[in-house]
């Protein structure tokens, strides 16, 4: 991933966090990924971590219309995820959605508390404010439905580095950076 694209997402997160009125505590720590796919605008995320405690973790996260978190699945983290800007369109599945995979046609998941029947697979939509409750186990994926998104993230302990397993076997969590300008931000990765 270039330099010049973290950047620039830096950059678009910021001025998009203030005309929402998000203020962001100081230092805080920023996770720019393509996916070690090579191509931010369809499959990237802007991520920065508010608090990494060792019981729990909150993120605040921006993507733009178009870019898309690939379908992955955390083998020990519990996660809310809350449209806090925007709208954003999540899938679920109840396991691995691997071609030719036996699934059910439904899973329950947990929408702003309250349990409810989603069919698998099928996108819907949260609106500002509403959150999404993961449990381990369940794939995923998500992606903004306006032209930009401001995501939450609020989880037990988060592991990066251990507990991401994406569908596919290309991606990988933290991209190498070609360093094709000076770097407007420090990322976790650096």
């Amino acid at each position: 991933m270039k330099r010049s694209f973290v950047n620039r997402a830096y950059r678009d997160a910021l001025a998009c966090f203030a005309s929402h009125h998000w203020v962001l505590p100081p230092n805080p720590k920023w996770d720019i990924t393509d996916f070690g796919l090579g191509d931010f605008d369809r499959v990237g995320l802007t991520l920065v971590n508010l608090a990494a405690e060792p019981e729990y973790t909150e993120k605040l996260m921006y993507a733009r219309l178009g870019q898309a978190t690939p379908c992955h699945s955390h083998a020990r983290k519990k996660e809310d995820i809350i449209c806090r800007a925007g709208a954003l369109t999540l899938v679920l599945w109840p396991a691995k959605p691997s071609p030719g995979a036996a699934l059910s046609e439904t899973l329950p998941a947990r929408i702003n508390g309250e349990t409810q029947e989603l069919r698998t697979g099928n996108p819907f939509v949260l609106p500002a404010g509403s959150r999404a409750t993961i449990e381990p186990g369940i794939w995923h994926s998500f992606w903004p439905a306006t032209a930009e998104c401001i995501i939450g993230e609020v989880s037990t302990a988060n592991d990066d580095a251990r507990d991401n397993f994406f569908l596919d076997p290309a991606v990988g969590r933290f991209p190498g950076i070609d360093e094709d300008e000076p770097a407007a931000v420090r990322l976790l990765s650096d």
